[in-house]
């Protein structure tokens, strides 16, 4: 049996830019975690996430030793910081973004997951 949750009830994202590249790292609290990543955030589930906002290809690169996966998207910033009309040219909000993608989690690789995170106050 599965269940659906979003990745931001179970990872943390950092994301910028070089260019017209955003990049994106998605980090695992844990290995049993990063391992649903492995199988779960594909560079086209990504891609396909993002639909409009990007035009060109999605690259991933495990990093396991810090249960990490980086995401390079291609053609996603309107031709970067200095081209760029978009709101935001340097592609800060898209860790925020991938974040809100949803996957499927095991019972036991949800019951793994941290609490979630109370709001700032």
């Amino acid at each position: 049996m599965s269940r659906e949750v979003q990745l931001a009830d179970v990872a943390r994202a950092r994301s910028g830019d070089k260019g017209d590249l955003a990049n994106i790292a998605l980090f695992a609290p844990n290995q049993a975690l990063y391992a649903a990543f492995l199988r779960e955030v594909t560079a086209q589930r990504v891609r396909t996430h993002f639909g409009r906002f990007i035009t060109g290809d999605v690259e991933r690169f495990e990093a396991a030793n810090v249960k990490a996966l980086n995401f390079v998207l291609h053609e996603a910033l309107d031709g970067g910081a200095a081209r760029s009309l978009r709101s935001d040219p340097l592609g800060k909000s898209f860790g925020s973004l991938l974040l809100r993608m949803r996957i499927a989690l095991s019972e036991e690789e949800a019951a793994s997951a941290p609490p979630p995170r109370s709001p700032p106050g």
